[in-house]
């Protein structure tokens, strides 16, 4: 089994800037990328910025330019760099990890809260 625990969530002013963390503990075998998603009140979870084991990222057209997505293979761990954060950032993030097997694996959640 895989665990995931994301941290460094929390309330921001507009403007401000985050650093969420996923660490990925367990039967950790042959991932293929890891990612951040995210959930707003009332909409559906979206992707917000993906990892491949190469290296590659993406990142959807809402958060380009002011989130970057980075991993520590070694601690297998994946983080999220939030600058820039406005309002309508405000969501829960989730990190999730795929494996080549097809394995995906969901963290808790962390709550991300930017005011106005």
């Amino acid at each position: 089994q895989v665990q995931l625990v994301e941290s460094g969530g929390g309330l921001v002013q507009a403007g401000g800037s985050l650093r969420l963390s996923c660490a990925a503990s367990g039967s950790i075998h042959s991932i293929n990328r890891m990612a951040w998603y995210r959930q707003g009140p009332g909409k559906q979870r979206e992707l917000v910025a993906l990892i491949i084991s190469g290296g590659g990222s993406n990142y959807a057209d809402s958060v380009k330019g002011r989130f970057t997505i980075s991993r520590d293979n070694a601690k297998n761990t994946v983080y999220l760099q939030m600058n820039s954060l406005k309002p309508e950032d405000t969501a829960v993030y989730y990190c999730n990890l795929h494996m080549i097997s097809g394995y995906n694996f969901w963290g808790q959640g962390i709550q991300v809260t930017v005011s106005s």
